[in-house]
């Protein structure tokens, strides 16, 4: 096929990274104007994915119309001391003209370290032969360090494995991460960046057309708000048309998450939430069950902890958001939150839990400091794989070059 001239073509892969895909560029290969934070960036990577699309398909871009491959990555040459690159991420609104740069994505985390490999970020000697390779990332959007320990074989990154991810058709090598202090700063994490931004493990929100609600409120990985899912009338182990196919559920949960938001103090009116659509994440949890995942694979509640269901730009996730992972692994390991009660409470290192796809394991070590709970880790494990690489076509005038 021969591509107009007129079209803007810029080098870009997709790659799959946990459940999610997105489109990873170089930072030296965007146009110059939007190398830079801005609206000629935000205006180049809404038209990668095809937003805004008013019919909710994202036919004319590279999007998937779901919260779960509508991401843009940009990874580019180190600007803090030991790390080896950036990472910067954006969520792309799939109906509306914005792009949310206010959080992380856990997911796509795995994929960063084998694009920076294959695209020449990191210096051949850091890389060996046969083994692992650590890359060093400094999450940008957020401030924070992730380390991703990428599987190597004769001097490439090995995709191929035996590693199993609920929610990913096929097996592959498994990428461990390990998110380091992964509590937000500033307004992300409340007063001097502490771990809950109140500084309690329950609060209660008042919530319009619900009234008074017990939340969990943290900023480990991403802000996130946990409710009991039977205090929303739910059992936990919802799929997805059980949610998204009812508007006033979806109505309920964005409410539960402007309320949230406002007690968390990262907006200072509801109406900022249109804004902020990516963070704070909202989620519901319960002690175990017997259930099915949306494979149709049998999930005992004697296998898992608890049963936990989130939601991502609007809508219930498929599976479960690498940030919100954090979060649970977090709160589940601090006594008295929602979290930890769901998963029957006492101390733990670590928790397995059922989402839509399966079950997953994440791990976090935490630690009382001065009367205020800090996490020093998060642990995880993901796979990643290229999908396609080449250049992007977006109209030339899109973008100054």
């Amino acid at each position: 096929m021969t591509v107009s001239r007129s079209s803007c073509r810029i080098p870009a892969s997709y790659l799959r990274g946990g459940t999610s895909k997105g489109v990873f560029f170089r930072l030296d290969d965007l146009p110059a104007a939007a190398r830079v934070p801005g609206p000629a960036r935000d205006a180049l990577l809404l038209r990668v994915i095809g937003s805004p699309d008013p019919y909710g398909k994202h036919t004319d871009g590279m999007g998937g119309a779901t919260s779960s491959t509508s991401k843009c990555v940009i990874v580019g040459p180190a600007t803090q001391p030991g790390h080896d690159v950036d990472y910067l991420y954006g969520q792309i609104s799939i109906d509306s003209a914005f792009v949310d740069w206010s959080g992380n994505c856990g997911n796509l985390s795995s994929a960063v370290g084998p694009f920076a490999i294959a695209a020449g970020l990191i210096a051949a000697e850091r890389i060996p032969q046969d083994g692992l390779c650590t890359v060093r990332i400094w999450q940008k959007n957020i401030g924070k360090t992730i380390l991703a320990h990428v599987p190597i074989a004769n001097g490439e990154v090995l995709e191929e494995g035996d590693f199993e991810l609920d929610g990913v058709a096929f097996p592959g090598a498994e990428i461990a991460l390990e998110f380091l202090d992964p509590v937000e700063e500033g307004s992300e994490g409340g007063e001097g960046g502490a771990m809950f931004p109140t500084g309690r493990p329950v609060d209660t929100l008042e919530v319009p057309g619900l009234g008074r609600l017990e939340a969990t409120l943290i900023a480990a990985g991403i802000p996130t708000v946990f409710v009991r899912a039977a205090d929303v009338g739910l059992s936990g182990t919802e799929l997805q048309p059980a949610v998204n196919e009812h508007p006033q559920r979806l109505a309920m949960f964005e409410a539960i998450r402007v309320a949230g938001a406002l007690r968390m103090g990262l907006i200072r009116s509801p109406e900022e939430a249109a804004k902020r659509q990516h963070t704070p994440k909202i989620a519901f949890v319960a002690p175990p069950a017997d259930h099915l995942a949306s494979s149709g694979k049998p999930v005992r509640a004697a296998d898992i902890d608890l049963v936990v269901r989130a939601l991502s730009m609007g809508k219930l996730h498929h599976a479960m958001m690498g940030t919100a992972s954090v979060a649970i692994a977090t709160a589940a390991a601090v006594p008295g939150t929602l979290v930890n009660e769901a998963a029957g409470g006492g101390t733990r290192e670590a928790v397995r839990f059922g989402h839509p796809s399966g079950t997953l394991r994440v791990g976090a070590a935490v630690e009382q400091v001065d009367g205020q709970w800090r996490v020093r880790r998060a642990l995880m494990s993901r796979s990643a794989r290229l999908l396609m690489e080449g250049r992007v076509c977006v109209p030339a005038g899109t973008v100054a070059p």
